[in-house]
């Protein structure tokens, strides 16, 4: 894996080793290659096709600097660039000369045209008004590469100032930000997986489709010419943003390209994960945290892959990681401590939808949760959300709940799957737990001591490390729809001191 592969930029076009071209200060006569009509100085007629080669286009066949090794550019005393730096020192009264790398002038370009503070009304005729916008700065004496670096660095600086604008405006019901839409539009965000063999080798696949839901978007995959599963190891889920995002009207795929991962997955045993649901042409199988991958009923083979990914900071992990490492959140600092004896165990508010490829099935808020230190077991505090016994706190859901799949030749509905997406807000209304996960519809059997409820029961249940849910339904046949008649809400007793200051 190359440098920038590490650091989480594939590059694709210029590189720091391109030859040069032969530059003359003063001027060059028709036989130097002028343009139409009279002469015209190399740089300026260069600079189209140094660009071009820097975005990945065609080039024309470089010629090597006369009288000197390596590639760069040649500049006379008198010009402009020279002038600049005699007047600050930089070199000493004989010189003659400037060197300069081709490669260092079209990241200098592509820097100021970027980040020049009149960047509006900014133009470029030549070469050296290029490099005298750059705030004066010494070009000569840059090592190789330095201003693809601090493009690089500036761009992530600016993305992270324009993100905390973006995220700054929150839904009053869910407590996460709502203009994800103009998020993932202003960064020219896309999603990206890459399948990796055994061997090595790398396939890379951009998202097909994506839809928005409530508090969550789903994200699909599907071709006709996936890899053997067989010789899959692992799937990394990455965010996929253009490096020049002020330069690309429409997403490339083939540009150069920041990566942030988002999840890493293990398929070396897929086919023996937990199967969730099947019909009579694929099953699909659930990997956490909230990948759907389906596998074709006859050969095994891939069918598609959809992700399910929470609005929680989703913007920040999908452009502030690295193609390596994942975005790592700030520390929580805790409020002021409470003397209340139950603090940390209550005022939390639950929003939870359910839905299946396009279709709605649940989006419900709920408030004032609570528990207490009797109702702490085996590391987690237990909320009773939904009361069994109390009819009036029964939700219904819409329509017969299923999962809608597609690839370009084939779709489908899978009975009894779904994604369900958890928001938990703290009594300071900041997201405290934030989770979106396959699940499905499991039958279950009531005692006979119990409630009795005229239809089939079933249940849906989740669990990680921070929290969990156990969500019991009922199918009533007359009306064609499912009851929640109870859910139950787990949190993690670490979680919440750690949040909290709390030493339950």
């Amino acid at each position: 894996m190359s440098s920038e592969q590490r650091a989480g930029v594939r590059m694709t076009g210029a590189s720091d080793g391109s030859r040069s071209r032969k530059c003359p200060g003063r001027g060059w006569g028709r036989k130097g290659g002028g343009g139409r009509g009279g002469t015209q100085p190399t740089d300026a007629r260069a600079w189209p096709r140094f660009c071009a080669r820097a975005s990945g286009g065609a080039s024309t066949p470089p010629l090597r600097a006369a009288g000197r090794k390596g590639p760069g550019v040649k500049f006379a005393r008198g010009s402009p660039v020279l002038r600049q730096y005699t007047r600050r020192g930089q070199h000493n009264e004989k010189s003659t000369i400037c060197f300069v790398s081709l490669d260092s002038l079209i990241w200098i370009k592509i820097y100021s045209a970027a980040f020049s503070p009149k960047r509006s009304h900014w133009k470029v005729n030549s070469v050296e008004e290029t490099a005298t916008s750059v705030s004066l700065l010494s070009v000569e004496d840059k090592e190789a590469g330095y201003w693809k670096k601090e493009y690089i660095t500036k761009q992530i600086s600016d993305v992270k100032e324009a993100l905390a604008q973006i995220v700054k405006p929150v839904n009053s019901y869910t407590g996460l930000p709502v203009k994800i839409k103009e998020a993932l539009r202003v960064f020219g965000l896309h999603f990206a997986i890459i399948l990796r063999e055994k061997s090595g080798k790398e396939h890379v696949m951009q998202h097909v489709d994506l839809s928005f839901n409530d508090t969550s978007v789903t994200v699909v995959w599907y071709d006709k010419n996936w890899p053997h599963l067989a010789k899959l190891s692992t799937l990394d889920l990455c965010g996929v943003t253009p490096v020049f995002a002020d330069r690309y009207k429409t997403f490339d795929p083939y540009g150069p390209r920041w990566l942030s991962l988002i999840a890493q997955y293990d398929l070396s045993h897929l086919s023996k994960a937990a199967m969730i649901g099947c019909d009579r042409l694929v099953r699909v199988f659930c990997l956490n945290p909230g990948l759907l991958v389906g596998l074709w009923q006859k050969g095994d083979g891939l069918a598609f892959v959809m992700a399910n990914l929470h609005f929680h900071r989703l913007v920040e992990r999908s452009t502030l990681g690295s193609i390596t490492l994942p975005y790592v959140p700030p520390p929580h600092h805790s409020p002021f401590v409470d003397d209340s004896p139950d603090y940390g165990l209550q005022g939390y508010q639950l929003h939870i939808d359910m839905h299946g490829g396009g279709t709605f099935y649940l989006c419900s808020t709920l408030y004032t949760l609570f528990s207490s230190k009797e109702c702490i077991e085996n590391g987690y505090a237990k909320f009773m959300v939904i009361n069994l016994n109390n009819n009036r706190e029964h939700l219904p859901l819409i329509g017969k709940v299923g999962l809608t799949w597609r690839t370009t030749i084939f779709d489908g509905f899978i009975e009894s799957c779904s994604f369900m997406d958890l928001t938990l807000l703290e009594e300071y209304r900041k997201p405290f737990w934030c989770v979106s996960s396959p699940v499905y519809l499991r039958s279950i059997a009531y005692p006979s001591d119990g409630p009795h409820f005229l239809g089939h029961t079933y249940c849906v249940d989740y669990m990680d490390t921070e929290g969990g849910v156990h969500v019991e339904l009922v199918w009533i046949e007359e009306t064609e729809e499912y009851f929640i008649i109870s859910l139950v809400l787990y949190l993690s007793v670490a979680k919440i001191n750690h949040w909290f200051g709390t030493k339950y």
